[in-house]
């Protein structure tokens, strides 16, 4: 894995890597178990970390998309679209949390 993960989750990795794998094997599984394509699938995560209101999830999966060529305004309308589900304010918190990633302030 080539990503830097918060220091809690790489030691998490480092003293238990049979977890570790499990996890991963999981992971890959659960994305291979359907029709969605990656892209989708990457949407679909930034979405239920919207939903979940877990600010560092958001700026994992926002980053982890720009990588596979998600653009900005497709980041964007995932937010919007968690105007009528999520409410106002969680889905503005969670357009700005979009906005950290997208448009970092230097």
């Amino acid at each position: 894995m080539s990503e830097k993960l918060p220091d809690i989750i790489e030691a998490l990795r480092t003293e238990h890597p049979d977890v570790w794998d499990a996890y991963t094997k999981l992971g890959d599984a659960a994305s291979s178990a359907g029709p969605l394509d990656k892209k989708t699938q990457r949407l679909v995560k930034l979405a239920l970390a919207l939903g979940a209101r877990e600010q560092g999830a958001v700026h994992s999966h926002a980053r982890r998309a720009m990588r596979q060529g998600v653009t900005r305004d497709e980041l964007l309308h995932v937010a919007f679209l968690g105007i009528t589900t999520l409410g106002w304010p969680h889905a503005t918190a969670g357009r700005s949390w979009i906005l950290d990633i997208v448009e970092p302030k230097e």
